[in-house]
């Protein structure tokens, strides 16, 4: 038979050599003693072979049918004596030997299932090693015990091994119905089966506990080593903590120490930041080992606890220090140290007060008159003075004159473009996309204005120069204040990155942040709006076909003055002619030698005019300029003066007729449609609730331009200082006597005006309700909330200040207009039609010379053709109705 495997192995064991149902047999001869055995014995084998052939169809055919052959050869009589005998004495050798087996193995079952039940009664394992210690002592000692009681339990095993080997069973365990007599057979095999089902049973515990008590052994091993680490590690970050409490404690107060020494103090207080990283990382280390432990159900101790809290409290405290010391430090630095603000309170004087808002963006407070505005007040008085400028006609040098105010005023006009390029690649503002702050712009231009110091000490007051640059900059292109521009928004030096190369998107951007400058100066609408994408595309004509334009594409085109920056050729003339004097004599003011530019007539022999009469429009009585003029802003020399003198001679010979049909333009018009902005041109800054009537305006400027352009074949350079008038060309040829209107109908820029006049009205109503709302909330709020809206208050009086400034600029600008058409409407037919002339160029009534070209400005003279009677009466009709359209959208305010 095959020996059983421990534990749970089911034991098949082979068929015994003598069949079970030969006991059957001998109990019933063994208690006769007749002399009839003979007999009996031929019946029992007759009941042998009947069921014998019962069984063939059964479990054990082959078996029984040796068995059967050897019976058939017995003495019948002599066989079954010794067989019955046979059976007797091995059954009771069976019985005494399973009954002790069962005893043993009842007995280990027992001592197995209490040992379990001590192992789970024992404590769970402590957070401290001291107990995990004597714990794990403990349990060596039961582990031995149930050590030594492993060989018995393994000798009982083996017994009972033994015992199944000899007396296997197959069949399985039958439920007897009450009454029934049990075989011997069938004892036998319920005998086996219950020591095979007490054996597994031995077996499975014994393998249950000794796994357990291993288990629990190296959990203890694991547990007591990351207690003494734990231990360890606290011992040292201790001490570790303890000195670097000593380097926090021996700190001096930020405010004892001296200017110069704050950036060492930052720098050594970041050093000791990074030698700390070690202690974090212990920090870290023996955390991690804690969770670890309690994710095994092992929590430190209460002393253990308490002490790795203690210095979890302790770290974050001098982190916290720390943090707290480099904030310190670092603020204290950027307010007073070489990058800092605090040298530009020197800018202003009493009763003024420069004040740091949150996000760094200055403001100022006037005490006595307790106000705040966002503008220096020598930037105030320097847009004061820029307004006597308006009488300037032409925009183009309106603007040019206007920037040239500023440039002076902020020392911008001393720079050289070496040093700006040698500050920008020191502090690497080659990025046009990078955002700068104001910090940032002040370093910036504290650089460059210290170094211009060098050269011009006397002339530079720095803290002056750098408080009204930085306050012109956020204007110009942070109207929001936000404390953020761009460094493209700074230097605008786009152009020439990228290797040489700028596309659209490139090329719009630009041209986007140059058109805020005369925007700042409320001269934007003359130069075709904030809507670059004409301009964009009238540069990419320079290089057909191709996705970018190189740099000679694009001073080739800015040499032919395009309309939206032709105030920027204009401005570099104004500088060159500043100090340019002519030995000529003007012929209105008879101011001898001219300063400045110098006008000659090219139809007139010996007719000068200097720039003040020329560009503010004077004359002398009866005397008007209808001709080609020439414009110089250097001495002229005597080969200018025989070209003059030749060109002057031949148009002596023209008519009128040839001008007009010859005309010349001083800049290169830009085709401004109404059209949706394709390309991406960023904001500046945030769009403010008035930036969308100033929008408006531009729209409405531009839509006038257009229809300009659409209803005129051509524009001519005649410079009739009387009629050459930017503005008024606009509403002049905007209402010609060729354009048919109906009376009737409601024109584009009523509705535009309608609509402005609506917003104002509803902004207006809004502020009003809103400021009624604030003024009739409980007075029981804090201190730091009224100071708050206070500051909100005055800075949104301050937009509405420049809004209202704005706007009364525009006014102004309306007002002469229509000062000049009711001129217009007032002069009698006959002078009309012999001074009349096509208006000038919307921008520059000269055009610069190029490169090659002799720095001079020629403009020729065209007439319009005479006028029917029924015409000019339309005309003054439809202009009456304009003038009364913008008086009743833009009122005239009473002067200070």
């Amino acid at each position: 038979a095959g020996r059983p495997s421990w534990p749970g192995c089911h034991c098949v064991p082979c068929q015994s050599a003598v069949d079970p149902e030969g006991l059957e047999l001998a109990t019933q001869c063994g208690g006769q003693k007749n002399k009839h055995q003979e007999n009996e014995m031929n019946l029992c084998w007759n009941e042998i072979k009947r069921k014998s052939h019962n069984i063939r169809t059964d479990h054990f055919p082959e078996e029984l049918e040796g068995q059967m052959c050897f019976l058939r050869n017995l003495n019948p009589a002599a066989t079954g004596i010794e067989f019955i005998v046979s059976r007797g004495v091995r059954l009771e050798a069976f019985s005494d030997n399973s009954g002790k087996l069962q005893l043993s193995l009842q007995e280990i079952i027992e001592w197995l299932t209490a040992k379990d039940e001590e192992l789970s009664d024992q404590m769970p394992i402590a957070g401290d090693a001291g107990a995990v210690q004597h714990q794990r002592q403990f349990h060596q000692a039961f582990m031995e015990d149930v050590k030594s009681r492993g060989p018995y339990i393994y000798s009982v095993l083996e017994s009972a091994q033994t015992f199944l080997a000899q007396h296997p069973f197959q069949e399985p365990e039958e439920s007897l119905t009450d009454g029934k007599e049990v075989s011997p057979r069938r004892r036998m095999l319920n005998v086996s089966r219950s020591v095979w089902k007490q054996a597994n049973v031995s077996s499975d515990l014994w393998e249950k506990l000794t796994a357990r008590c291993v288990d629990r052994q190296r959990h203890m091993e694991r547990t007591l080593e990351r207690l003494l680490q734990i231990q360890a590690a606290m011992e040292e970050l201790a001490a570790a903590l303890e000195q670097a409490e000593g380097v926090r404690d021996a700190w001096e107060p930020v405010g004892d120490l001296f200017i110069d020494s704050l950036q060492d103090h930052i720098d050594a207080t970041k050093l000791f930041k990074e030698e700390l990283a070690q202690v974090k990382e212990g920090m870290k280390h023996i955390n991690d080992l804690a969770h670890q432990l309690a994710i095994s159900d092992v929590h430190l101790s209460m002393e253990n606890a308490r002490a790795l809290e203690h210095l979890n409290n302790r770290w974050k405290v001098l982190q916290g220090s720390i943090e707290e010391r480099l904030k310190q430090l670092q603020d204290a630095h950027r307010d007073f140290g070489p990058g800092s603000q605090h040298f530009l309170s020197s800018s202003v004087q009493i009763p003024w007060e420069r004040a740091i808002s949150p996000n760094k963006v200055p403001y100022y407070i006037n005490h006595q008159a307790q106000t705040t505005c966002w503008d220096h007040p020598k930037m105030t008085e320097l847009y004061q003075t820029l307004a006597d400028l308006n009488n300037i006609k032409f925009s183009a040098y309106r603007t040019a004159m206007k920037l040239r105010h500023v440039q002076k005023a902020l020392r911008l006009d001393l720079f050289k473009l070496s040093i700006v390029v040698d500050v920008f690649r020191e502090l690497d503002l080659q990025q046009a996309d990078h955002v700068m702050d104001v910090v940032e712009v002040i370093h910036a231009l504290t650089s460059l204005y210290e170094r211009l110091e060098e050269e011009r000490p006397i002339l530079i007051n720095i803290p002056l120069c750098v408080d009204m640059c930085l306050n012109w900059l956020l204007n110009v292109y942070d109207s929001g204040r936000n404390g953020k521009i761009r460094v493209l928004s700074f230097k605008m030096g786009l152009v020439c990155g990228s290797g040489g190369l700028t596309d659209q998107k490139h090329l719009s951007t630009l041209l986007h942040e140059a058109i805020q400058i005369p925007r700042q100066l409320g001269e934007v609408a003359a130069f075709g709006g904030s809507n670059v994408e004409p301009s964009v595309r009238s540069c990419f004509r320079m290089a057909p076909g191709k996705p970018a334009i190189e740099l000679s594409h694009f001073l080739e085109w800015m040499s032919l003055e395009p309309q939206s920056v032709v105030w920027l050729p204009v401005l570099h003339r104004v500088a060159v002619a500043e100090t340019a004097k002519h030995q000529a004599r003007c012929y209105i003011c008879r101011q001898c030698p001219i300063k400045g530019f110098r006008y000659r007539s090219l139809k007139q022999f010996n007719v000068d005019i200097c720039q003040t009469c020329f560009l503010t429009g004077r004359t002398t009585k009866g005397k008007k300029l209808h001709y080609p003029i020439m414009e110089y802003y250097t001495p002229t020399t005597s080969g200018e003066k025989m070209r003059d003198f030749a060109k002057t001679l031949k148009n002596k010979f023209r008519s009128k007729q040839y001008f007009s049909k010859h005309p010349q333009r001083g800049y290169l018009p830009v085709q401004s449609v109404l059209e949706v902005e394709s390309t991406e041109t960023p904001c500046s800054s945030p769009r403010l609730p008035h930036a969308d009537t100033h929008s408006q305006i531009e729209h409405f400027a531009s839509r006038l331009a257009e229809m300009e352009n659409q209803n005129c074949s051509c524009f001519t350079d005649s410079l009739s200082p009387d009629e050459s008038l930017d503005e008024d060309q606009y509403l002049l040829r905007l209402w010609s006597p060729g354009q048919d209107q109906d009376p009737d109908q409601v024109s584009p820029q009523s509705l535009v005006l309608s609509q402005l006049d609506g917003q104002n009205r509803e902004e207006l109503q809004r502020t009003l309700q809103r400021l009624e709302n604030e003024n009739s909330s409980p007075s029981g709020q804090q201190d730091e909330e009224l100071l708050a809206e206070a500051r909100i208050l005055r800075q949104h009086k301050s937009r509405l200040e420049t809004r209202m400034q704005i706007l009364e600029d525009h006014n102004k600008q309306l007002e002469s207009q229509l000062h000049r058409l009711r001129e217009l409407l007032l002069q009698p037919k006959d002078d009309s039609e012999a001074n009349g002339s096509a208006p000038s160029s919307l921008s520059s009534p000269v055009s610069g010379g190029h490169q090659g070209e002799p720095a001079s400005r020629e403009t020729t003279d065209t007439e319009n053709a005479g006028e029917d009677l029924d015409q000019e009466q339309d005309t003054v009709l439809q202009l009456q109705q304009v003038i009364e359209q913008l008086r009743n959208v833009f009122p005239l305010e009473p002067g200070p």
